[in-house]
Parts: C-alpha cells; sequence; structure tokens
C-alpha cells in the first residue's frame, strides 16, 4: 500500500507540473509595441472605477498620462464610486492638470446594481462619440506607457472584441506573498485555458483587471448594464460577448501591465472571497478544490516522513515507497520554489506552500458561507 500510495503521489505531482506549464504556454504574451506599429491610433476612452482609492489612484492616473498614444485619441474617464477618502480630491486635481482626464462622480447607488459595475457603465457613456475602443481598468494598476498602444496592436491583429490582460504582480506583504503564488497555481490546475480560449467554447476567462472592448460590441450587448447585478462582471460581460460571437481572449500582459492588489491581510481575504466561487466554478467545485489543495499540499511533507519512519522501523517495503515519495516531494518544492522565483520574492516562500493552501482553504469556507448567506461584503458595502 505505502509504495502504490508513493508512486500515485509522484504521478499526480508530473502531472500537476505538466498542466501547470500548458497552462502557462497558453496565454500568449502582449509585447510592447509604439503606436507607430498601428495603421492608425484609434481613439480610445480608459475607464477606471475607483471607492477610496485614494492610495492608488494617483499613480494609475499618471501612468496613463505617460502613455505613448497620441494625445488626441486618448482620453481618460475616472469614476467616483462614492468614496469617503480623498479619491475624488485627488482625481480633480490631476483633471486641473490635463484636459484628457475627466472626473465623473456617481449618484446614490441603483436598486439591484453593484457599486463597479455601475461605476463603469457611467464612465462608458461619457466617452465621447467617436470613440471606437474602451479599456476598464481597475485603480490598482500600473501601466507602462506602451500599455495601450500594445493592447491595441494586440486586439487588432487578433480580430478581437474583447482583450483582457494579466498582469504582473507586485508581492510585498506577508500575506500577498504566501497567497498569491498558491492561488494563481491551484488556478493553473483547476482551469483548462486551451478549452476556456477556444472560440468554439461557451466558456470564458477574463479578468477585469485590464478589459479593452470594441465599443460596437459592447454596446450591441447592453453593456455592463446587462451584468448589473454580478458580483464577477467582468467573466459575466466576457461571456455575453462570447455567446454572441464575439471574439474573446485573456492575454499576458506581465510585459506592459503590473499590479499590487493587496497590502496585507485586511484587503486581501475579503478580496479573494468575494470572487472564489466564480473563479472555481460554484460552492461544490470551491469546497472540492480547496480540499485536495490542503491534501496534496500537505502529503509533500508527511509521505516522505512517513515512510523514512517506516523504513527506520524496519520495513523493507517503506523503504522502497521513500524514493517515489521523495521524489514527488522534491518536484513539488522545486515548483513552488520556481514560483517565489518567478514573482522576485525571497525563495523561502516557496517552502511554505503547504500553509498559503491551508489558508486559502479556510478563505474558501468563507466564501461559501457569505454565499450561503446570501450577501456578500466589499468595501463598505453588502450587496444581497
Amino acid at each position: 500500500m505505502k509504495l502504490v500510495l508513493s508512486t500515485a503521489w509522484l504521478a499526480i505531482v508530473v502531472w500537476l507540473i505538466g498542466r501547470a506549464f500548458r497552462q502557462r504556454n497558453a496565454l500568449l504574451r502582449v509585447e510592447p509595441c509604439t503606436p507607430d506599429a498601428l495603421d492608425s491610433a484609434a481613439t480610445l476612452a480608459v475607464i477606471v472605477p475607483a471607492r477610496d482609492e485614494g492610495a492608488n489612484i494617483a499613480p494609475c492616473i499618471e501612468s496613463l498620462r505617460a502613455q505613448n498614444y497620441p494625445a488626441g485619441h486618448l482620453q481618460i474617464i475616472v469614476v467616483d464610486d462614492d468614496s469617503t477618502d480623498a479619491t475624488a480630491q485627488i482625481v480633480a486635481a490631476l483633471a486641473a492638470a490635463d484636459p484628457r482626464i475627466r472626473l465623473l462622480r456617481t449618484p446614490p447607488l441603483p436598486a439591484g446594481w453593484k457599486g463597479k459595475v455601475h461605476a463603469c457603465c457611467m464612465g462608458a457613456a461619457a466617452a465621447a462619440a467617436d470613440t471606437l475602443w474602451l479599456c476598464f481598468l481597475d485603480a490598482d494598476m500600473r501601466a507602462s506607457p506602451l500599455l495601450m498602444a500594445s493592447a491595441l496592436r494586440a486586439a487588432v491583429a487578433g480580430g478581437l472584441d474583447l482583450l483582457s490582460l494579466a498582469p504582473r504582480h507586485e508581492l510585498k506583504s506577508f500575506a500577498e506573498r504566501l497567497m498569491l503564488p498558491c492561488g494563481l497555481y491551484l488556478l493553473g490546475f483547476s482551469q483548462n485555458l486551451v478549452k476556456l480560449q477556444a472560440a468554439g467554447s461557451a466558456a470564458v476567462v477574463a479578468t477585469g483587471q485590464f478589459m479593452l472592448v470594441r465599443r460596437s460590441a459592447y454596446a450591441s450587448v447592453g453593456g455592463h448594464a446587462s451584468v448589473r447585478s454580478a458580483i464577477c462582471e467582468d467573466v459575466e460581460l466576457a461571456a455575453l460577448l462570447k455567446r454572441q460571437g464575439y471574439r474573446v481572449l485573456l492575454e499576458d500582459g506581465s510585459a506592459v501591465l503590473s499590479t499590487r492588489m493587496y497590502t496585507g491581510w485586511r484587503t486581501l481575504w475579503p478580496g479573494i472571497a468575494k470572487n472564489l466561487i466564480e473563479m472555481l466554478g460554484g460552492a461544490r467545485r470551491t469546497l472540492v478544490m480547496a480540499a485536495l489543495a490542503v491534501v496534496l499540499a500537505w502529503a509533500a511533507v508527511l509521505l516522505p516522513l512517513a515512510d523514512a519512519h517506516g523504513c527506520a522501523s524496519g520495513s523493507e517495503a517503506a523503504c522502497i515507497a521513500l524514493w517515489p515519495a521523495l521524489l514527488g516531494s522534491a518536484a513539488a518544492f522545486a515548483l513552488h520554489l520556481a514560483g517565489a522565483l518567478h514573482f522576485g520574492i525571497p525563495l523561502w516562500y516557496g517552502l511554505l506552500f503547504p500553509l498559503g493552501y491551508s489558508a486559502g482553504a479556510i478563505i474558501a469556507l468563507d466564501s461559501v458561507r457569505w454565499r450561503v448567506a446570501g450577501r456578500v461584503r466589499w468595501k463598505g458595502r453588502v450587496y444581497e
């Protein structure tokens, strides 16, 4: 039995690592380019919904002001979603120095709407009449000067109606460094990106951190008003477009876009819990994936220890089983050490992945609890 378990463990780890690499290669990489590489610079409106983003909004807007893109073709629309901090005042000061920037303030949130969705809808409606493309950008994003030109080239070259970009993650606190690599690995293990990205598939993958959408396609499906009640409005809008026959794609934007999504447990916990069920495909699948992640993560530690103990006690079968157990665990640790290297964080975080998946499982339980209770809390609001 020990040999069967250890061999199965090695096979599972090899399969997971292979799947992770296939997922990584499934995303096309957006390479930096200048507007000169485009036949013409299309009119573009960047819409930034912002609620209590006083710490993020100025760096975000400054990165948009620095875009290498014809000034007459770029609008920057910031929609203040009833912030209680200095977000609006910061944007107003920036707008006074740059005519491309426009500040909107949302009225009271209508019944049945989510705050970010309402802000995005207002921003889209405020874009100039000749705008061809709308870009929805979260306030915690940092754009390289070539972001907009590069994204537009990728969208046009790919014949896309919606291009979503996955950013490069900057991890600074203990919570971010422990949790986000594990979370991204879990998504890589659980999602079949090749299938999700296929034009003929009804499924879709997208991130609302950056969504560049052709305005005509956006208007034809009713825009954000059509997903007004969605918590994960990004995936819902992308799915709506794809069902209507539009071309939707998620690509790797790490060369031109970066983010620091959270600053510690206080922001990370509710931020992940809010969306986790949708990202993993429902409450039941979320619980199953969380349980499997914990079992497999701790197997990397406990299975070799159990075999080593049996071997030391004189069990020949345990001594034989120890080799595949050690190989599987070494591969699992190597994968997470490589993740730490990729994110530019101290390598010893790669040794803590069993703790990361365990904490993630607790967040998963909290996410399911929120949905069972019928309420989701986010930035001072409670959504039914």
